[in-house]
């Protein structure tokens, strides 16, 4: 579990303003390679372009102050955390695990659920969100005659 930040990395007021000034400063680079540099070092590796998009946009959040926080598609998240993410209550979580929404595993007594499965649910309502909203402005436009 090293890749996993263990809490969100809150930036201090120098560190968003150093985060500012590296931001603008990838924001403008249109070159097509991309590296990194070791600080103490100054060995240099090539990254790929998803990964300095990925750079640019944490500094970017940095830059304004935001908490920001790393975690693999893989890591499992307790229920807290889950429910935390999805923005719901830890009680409605537990009735989506029960109710078979969600997939999760018991280690002990306790539930786990796979941040990919929560990013999974999450895109999944939000397509059926969007579907009802058409639905019914569709029905609204059909009842006030706005239809072509």
């Amino acid at each position: 579990m090293a890749t996993v930040l263990d809490r969100p990395f809150i930036p201090s007021e120098a560190e968003a303003a150093q985060a500012k000034e590296t931001f603008e400063q990838l924001q403008a680079d249109r070159s097509n390679k991309h590296f990194i540099l070791g600080a103490q070092s100054g060995q240099r590796a090539a990254i790929p372009e998803s990964v300095f998009k990925l750079v640019v946009a944490l500094l970017g959040e940095i830059s304004q102050g935001n908490a920001v926080v790393v975690m693999p598609v893989r890591a499992e998240l307790t229920t807290v955390e889950a429910a935390d993410f999805l923005n719901v209550s830890r009680p409605y979580l537990i009735k989506l695990l029960e109710q078979g929404d969600l997939d999760y595993r018991m280690v002990g007594r306790h539930r786990r659920v796979l941040f990919d499965d929560l990013l999974k649910y999450k895109e999944q309502t939000k397509r059926r969100r969007l579907k009802a909203i058409a639905e019914i402005t569709a029905e609204d436009d059909a009842l006030f005659g706005l239809q072509d």
